[in-house]
C-alpha cells in the first residue's frame, strides 16, 4: 500500500475520543478518580511529555477508548516537559493503586526513579512514544513509532528537496528525550552514506541547536540560527511545533527559501506542507500508539509474552499528499 493510502485510511477513521473528566490544570489528576470507579478494572495512570501538543493527547485519547472497551479507567495527566512533575505524578499514581502506569517521559534517564518506585510497589511500566533509557528502571513494554526510521525518512527528504546542490543544513533538536536521539541519528547516518564519494552537491549539517520541540523556542532558535549561517539551505526540525516555529522565524527574516522537514504529520503541519510552508514530514500515528499501548497492557494482565518493544513505520508526507487529504482545507 502507498503512504497516501495507508494515511488516509487512518486519517477516515472516526476520532479516539476519551469520557474522562477533565482538569483545568493538566498536570493535576481529577480529584472524583480516586476511587476505584464502579464497575471498572481499575485505574490506569497515564502522564504525557504535554498536553500542547495534539500529538499526546491523541495518544491519551485513543488508549482511554481502548481502556473503556476493557472495562478499565485512564487517568491522564501532563508533565508539561518538567520531569520533577512526572515524577510526582507517577507518585501520585502509585498512592491511588493504578493497575498500570503508561508513560512518555519528560526526560528519558531522569524519570528511571520515578518508574523504579512503581516497580517496587509492583506497578507495570510501560512507555509510549519515549522510551526510558535509566538502567535500572524496569518496563515491561516500549510503544513508539520507529523514529530510527522516520529519521531516515527525514533525510530523504532533504536530499529531495535540496537536489543536486546540497547546502548547509541545520537541526533543531530536543535532545532530553529518546525519541529525537533516535530521529537524529537516522537522520545523520542517511545524510552521511549520501556524502559518500560526492565530489559536489554534498549536504553539511553545520549545527545542531535546541529547539525544545516548541514553536517558541525553535522561533528564537532559528533567529540565532540564521545570523550565525545566513547561507543556510536546510532545516531538520524533530517535530512539528519545531517546524512550524522555524517557518515563522524563516518567514519574518525573508528566508522563505530555505527548505524545511518536520516530523509528527500533525493537522497543523500537514497543512503547512500543503501551503508550500514545509516540504515533508515523516508522518507518525499517535492512535496507534494509543490503542497498541492499552492492548498490549491487556495481554499483560491475562499472563501473555508481551514484546518489550514494538514500532509502528512512519510515512513520508509530501506536497502531493497534502493536496489529496480530504481531512484539510483548500
Amino acid at each position: 500500500m502507498s503512504s497516501f493510502c495507508l494515511l488516509l485510511s487512518v486519517w477516515l477513521l472516526p476520532g479516539c475520543g476519551s469520557k474522562e473528566p477533565s482538569s483545568n490544570d493538566p498536570g493535576q489528576t481529577n480529584p472524583g478518580s480516586r476511587q476505584k470507579p464502579a464497575g471498572s478494572k481499575g485505574i490506569i495512570g497515564l502522564s504525557v511529555l504535554t498536553l500542547t501538543n495534539p500529538f499526546f493527547k491523541e495518544i491519551g485519547d485513543c488508549l482511554a477508548a481502548e481502556a473503556g472497551k476493557h472495562g478499565y479507567q485512564v487517568v491522564t495527566v501532563s508533565g508539561e516537559f518538567d520531569v520533577a512533575r512526572q515524577q510526582n505524578q507517577v507518585k501520585d499514581f502509585i498512592v491511588k493503586k493504578a493497575v498500570a502506569i503508561v508513560l512518555t517521559p519528560c526526560d528519558s534517564k531522569a524519570i528511571g526513579p520515578a518508574i523504579e518506585e512503581a516497580n517496587a510497589a509492583g506497578i507495570p511500566v510501560f512507555t509510549a512514544d519515549i522510551a526510558c533509557l535509566a538502567p535500572k528502571a524496569k518496563v515491561v513494554s516500549h510503544i513508539a513509532t520507529d523514529n530510527y526510521g522516520g529519521g531516515k525518512e527525514a533525510a530523504q527528504a532533504v536530499i529531495e528537496a535540496l537536489g543536486t546542490s546540497g547546502g548547509k543544513v541545520a537541526i533543531l533538536h530536543h535532545k532530553l528525550v529518546e525519541s529525537c536521539l533516535l530521529r537524529v541519528q537516522g537522520f545523520r547516518e542517511v545524510i552521511d552514506r549520501y556524502n559518500t564519494n560526492r565530489a559536489t552537491g554534498k549536504i553539511d549539517i553545520v549545527t545542531e541547536l535546541p529547539g525544545g520541540g516548541s514553536k517558541d523556542q525553535s522561533f528564537k532558535t532559528t533567529e540565532d540560527l540564521l545570523q550565525a549561517h545566513p547561507d543556510l539551505a536546510g532545516i531538520f526540525a524533530i517535530n512539528d511545533p519545531s517546524a512550524l516555529g522555524a517557518r515563522a522565524a524563516l518567514e519574518k527574516a525573508g528566508k522563505t527559501g530555505i527548505k524545511l522537514v518536520g516530523f509528527d504529520g500533525q493537522p497543523e503541519g500537514r497543512q503547512a506542507i500543503k501551503d508550500g510552508k514545509i516540504y515533508a514530514d515523516p508522518v507518525q500515528f499517535p492512535d496507534r500508539i494509543g490503542v497498541e499501548t492499552m492492548r498490549l497492557i491487556v495481554k499483560h494482565f491475562a499472563g501473555e509474552t508481551v514484546p518489550t518493544q514494538l514500532l509502528i513505520p512512519t510515512g513520508l508526507y509530501r506536497k502531493a499528499d497534502a493536496d489529496k487529504d480530504p481531512a484539510l482545507g483548500k
